[in-house]
This record gives structure tokens, sequence and C-alpha cells, in this order.
């Protein structure tokens, strides 16, 4: 009986009483590396066959964007507090099933339905700023440290649900585990803490 009651707690709340919306609901971890990898590959090595010497620490400014987005991305769109019942239902379809069900697999990565239209928002931002100012050269590097911040993120949110980890990926762990099962209105950061201490969401603990 005991177990019955387990599988049954297990089986992933449902989002939509169409098969086909809902299919788009669950995503294997492997769909973000099989997607964003290519994406990442090829702007990086645009960024070399450009102009070489602004990859390195165009990456790092890509990845530190990405950490930003991530934090604004988790606290304000993820988190935003509903006013009405149909703001209620999009906040549980964006995020709240997660905390409702923090365990389930296919649900701990971001949908493709959501991620490419974010990442061709993104790009378009990019593109114009860096085109913009006379630094078309920078555009490709800082793309794909976006890019690959973006997929870590991904992956250590996955890691940190579901696999044994050690060192500072442990600490990330019990980091957004606390997000989750203690205070869900603080700790955002789930790929860095940064701005959980800058905009001070970090409790004292």
């Amino acid at each position: 009986m005991e177990g019955t009651r387990t599988r049954r707690q297990e089986e992933p709340i449902r989002l939509f009483r169409s098969d086909f919306l809902e299919f788009f609901t669950h995503v294997h971890p492997i769909t973000v590396l099989v997607i964003w990898v290519p994406v990442f590959l090829y702007f990086l090595v645009r960024g070399i066959l450009d102009r070489p010497a602004a990859v390195p620490a165009g990456l790092a400014l890509g990845i530190f964007l990405w950490t930003l987005t991530e934090y604004i991305l988790h606290r304000f769109v993820f988190h935003f507090h509903p006013r009405a019942p149909w703001q209620e239902r999009i906040a549980f379809l964006f995020h709240g099933v997660h905390h409702a069900q923090p365990m389930v697999k296919t649900r701990l990565v971001m949908p493709p339905a959501v991620s490419i239209p974010l990442a061709v928002l993104f790009y378009l931002l990019f593109r114009t700023f860096f085109y913009g100012v006379g630094l078309s050269a920078w555009f490709a590097p800082v793309f794909a440290g976006f890019v690959a911040g973006y997929i870590s993120y991904d992956m250590i949110h996955y890691a940190t649900h579901h696999f044994p980890v050690r060192g500072y990926f442990r600490f990330l762990k019990l980091h957004h585990m606390r997000h989750h099962f203690k205070t869900p209105d603080q700790r955002f950061g789930v790929s860095s803490p940064l701005w959980d201490w800058v905009f001070r969401t970090l409790p004292a603990d």
C-alpha cells in the first residue's frame, strides 16, 4: 500500500489536457546538450576565427552575464507573486510545478519551447549592442559564453536534484536544496550564489 502511494506521488502533475502540449512539458536533460552544445561550438569557432585574442575575455564576460540573467529570471520571473487566478496558473506552469514536485526528472531543465525564444531574444540584444558600439568581434565569444553558462546552469540544476556531488558542487546543491525546502524567497542562484550575496537574498546562516 505504501509503495503504491509513493509511486502515485512521483507521477508528474499533468499540466495540460492536450497530450500534444503535455509532451513538451517533459524534457530529458540530454536534450539541452543536443541543442545547445552545437550552438556554443559554432559561436566559439566563429569568435576564434574573427579575433582569437577576444575569446577568453569574451567567454568569461558571457558566463558572467549568464549568472546575472539566471538570477533575474529565477527571482523575478519564475518567482513572481501572482495577483489573479490566471497569473497563478502561469506561475505554476513556469516554476510552481517544480517546487511542488522538485524530484521529477523530466521537469528539471528548461523546455526548448522556452529556452529557444529566450536565446533568440538575447542573441538579438547582444548582436545589436556589440555591433552598435563597434565591437562586433566580441559578439560571438560573449554569446558563446552566455550559452555555456546556460548549459552549465541546466546541468548543475539536474545534478543538484539527482546526483551525489562533492566540493563546490556540493555547496551549490545545499544552497539550492535550502531554496526549495527552507527559504523559497531567497537563494535564487543555481550555478552561483554571487548575486544572492550582491542583492542580499543570501540568509546569514
